[in-house]
């Protein structure tokens, strides 16, 4: 029997219970986690929910579980790029191709293994061992700023800072997420087309793809989704911006930009690949990230330069001049 607990992220919000949990432990059915609800074997805020509970940023989630076979993460010796480091925390620089943390079928090479050989035990484990000192997540082959948090005590504090602060307006109607939050994540890309407009926002709802459930898309009755945009440099063909996130969904810029037909280039999942500079899938970056430090009110604003594919992709579309 194991004890564990979560706390969830923008990435969970609105999703039932039991969904929630069968995505997080592959190895049980979601009928299997409806029993252990009923049995009060899972608490939500310390209190028991039915399975059809929407979890909402921040709910502590408590499990208690027996595993069918424990699974060992192994420490690596794998260089880490740190930007910003104190007693509490710190933010590492991920490189394209590196996983954030092991999954069900690849235990080797990720973040998480790197910070395990570096830190020990000094990582928060409110998500768990496969998460350990995780507090958000960036995909495999989009590289950049992510924070890492020590303790127990600093995820809770860093976590605060995703929650919802003001509603955002989705087809005018209030649906109670956030378009102004403590934390500011943006990102750097270059995509297919040209943009119009210098600026602008994209106010759309995202939830798994119907089809194709590997995949995210704009969806109706989805998750608030917000993404505001600026057009940094344009190119006959292609456009570079500057990504703000004020919703941090699952691939949320890559199936806005997808939606709105100017996909990133070389993203092979959502239209935007094949490009004539070949990169490792997405050219994309999370490159700026300003968040308060752990028990203090100083705000910490890091940036960092443009990645090599982002590097080399501007090269050639400077040397080939602009539209």
């Amino acid at each position: 029997m194991n004890n564990y607990w979560f706390i969830t992220d923008e990435n969970d919000e609105n999703t039932r219970l039991d969904n929630y949990l069968s995505e997080l432990f592959d190895d049980f059915s979601r009928s299997h986690f409806q029993e252990m609800i009923k049995n009060g074997k899972i608490l939500i805020n310390g209190k028991i929910k039915k399975s059809s509970y929407k979890v909402k940023i921040g709910d502590k989630i408590e499990v208690e579980l027996v595993e069918k076979e424990e699974k060992i993460i192994s420490p690596q010796n794998i260089r880490l790029d740190i930007v910003y480091e104190d007693e509490n925390m710190l933010v590492v620089n991920k490189p394209s191709g590196m996983l954030t943390h092991p999954s069900e079928i690849e235990f080797e090479n990720t973040l998480v293994n790197a910070l395990l050989y570096k830190y020990g035990e000094n990582l928060s484990d409110i998500n768990g061992y496969f998460r350990r000192g995780i507090v958000h997540r960036l995909d495999r082959n989009t590289s950049g700023l992510l924070m890492v948090a020590k303790n127990n005590e600093t995820h809770e504090f860093l976590a605060e800072q995703f929650k919802p602060k003001i509603p955002v307006l989705i087809e005018g109607e209030d649906k109670g997420a956030s378009n102004s939050r403590t934390l500011i994540k943006k990102y750097l890309a270059i995509v297919k087309g040209v943009f119009k407009e210098d600026f602008g926002t994209i106010n759309l709802p995202i939830g798994r793809h119907p089809k194709q459930p590997h995949k995210m898309a704009v969806v109706e009755g989805g998750k608030p989704s917000v993404t505001d945009f600026k057009v940094l440099e344009r190119f006959k063909d292609c456009t570079y911006l500057e990504l703000d996130l004020k919703t941090g969904r699952t691939h949320q810029i890559r199936v806005h930009l997808s939606y709105m037909k100017h996909p990133i280039l070389n993203d092979t999942l959502y239209g935007g690949g094949n490009f004539k500079v070949k990169t490792q899938e997405q050219v994309l970056q999370a490159y700026k990230i300003s968040f308060t430090k752990p028990f203090s009110n100083d705000i910490i604003e890091l940036e960092i330069e443009p990645d090599e594919k982002i590097k080399k992709v501007l090269t050639y579309l400077r040397g080939r001049g602009q539209g």
